[in-house]
């Protein structure tokens, strides 16, 4: 049996004030989560408030392409 589209697609969250901010030397790399999201119930692109080891705090992470 083929499956279709998936409904729950792995996606990759990365750190947006270290990707804007990346001329910094202090900065070691760009935080990276991998989760899971539900296509149907999330159809835009995912944003969730992580911690960054980077910038040693809580900041805003987006879904990016793979």
């Amino acid at each position: 049996m083929a499956k279709g589209k998936d409904v729950r697609v792995t996606i990759t969250l990365e750190c947006t004030n270290c990707v804007r901010n990346n001329i910094k030397k202090e900065s070691a790399g760009i935080s990276r989560y991998i989760t899971q999201k539900n296509r149907h119930n999330t159809p835009s692109r995912l944003e969730l408030k992580k911690f960054c080891p980077y910038c040693y705090k809580h900041t805003i992470h987006g879904e990016i392409k793979k």
